[in-house]
């Protein structure tokens, strides 16, 4: 068991004039802050590499879906650099594409308004395989746990500092994951992992993830999921969505 898989309680017994006294739990203090290299106002994003799976340029939600396979009610911009803001309460989306191991790129801008606190302030997520959060939360000079604050993996593991932008700005997450692996008989012999960078920052640095994160649209298994962006209710949004396999290639 690694350091981070022991914090969550923390009973330490010491002894004083004789006796024994339990320790309270002990949370993680919150990741350092630490300012990302700075970016124009009006940078488009980030043109994808040739081999990648566009998922979303700004035009439409065609690649995108409700999880019980209605068309996305999100609403995009239609122009290619464009965005996806999220409509509030009409539920979470997910690619109609699935995959495995993967390499991830995606931007989320939180709202320019500053609204609420804690967990109620921007909040959202971006799911591997529709199994495991990567939170998304303006974490911008706004307090919360550490294992739910922007670029955690939700619930699990709190990311190393705190390289988020101030509201309205956009923001990159690249993701290398590396999915689970299982026997014959569907027992898990390889936990998932993550490698993330917030901002051009590593934030997550290899991270074993312990298994489905709450929300998940499904149980952890071999197959492949898509990603699913979450619907928290708050105005995120979303752009330069794209997805490379992790593997070699088959030959030509």
């Amino acid at each position: 068991m690694n350091a981070r898989s022991a914090r969550s309680i923390v009973i330490a017994l010491f002894a004083v004039s004789g006796s024994l006294v339990a320790a309270s739990s002990i949370d993680p203090p919150e990741p350092a802050v630490v300012t990302p290299g700075s970016v124009p106002e009006a940078a488009p994003p980030t043109p994808a590499p040739s081999d990648a799976i566009v998922l979303f340029d700004g035009v439409s939600l065609d690649k995108w879906q409700l999880q019980e396979g209605k068309p996305a009610p999100w609403t995009a911009e239609g122009k290619t650099g464009g965005a996806m803001t999220v409509k509030p309460d009409s539920g979470s989306i997910v690619s109609r594409q699935s995959f495995g191991s993967a390499q991830i790129h995606i931007e989320f801008a939180t709202p320019m308004k500053v609204d609420g606190e804690g967990q109620g302030r921007g909040n959202s997520g971006v799911y591997i395989q529709g199994r495991y959060e990567l939170q998304v939360l303006d974490s911008f000079n706004n307090s919360t746990y550490p294992n739910g604050q922007c670029g955690a993996i939700y619930g699990q593991s709190e990311p190393l500092v705190n390289a988020c932008r101030g509201p309205g700005q956009w923001q990159t997450y690249d993701i290398i994951f590396h999915a689970a692996k299982f026997s014959t008989l569907g027992e898990r012999t390889q936990q998932a992992r993550v490698t993330v960078l917030h901002n051009g920052v590593l934030i997550q640095d290899n991270s074993v993830i312990d298994g489905p994160t709450g929300g998940a649209i499904n149980k952890e298994a071999d197959a492949p999921g898509p990603i699913m962006l979450q619907d928290h209710g708050n105005l995120t949004r979303f752009r330069n969505v794209w997805v490379r396999p992790l593997g070699r290639p088959a030959a030509k």
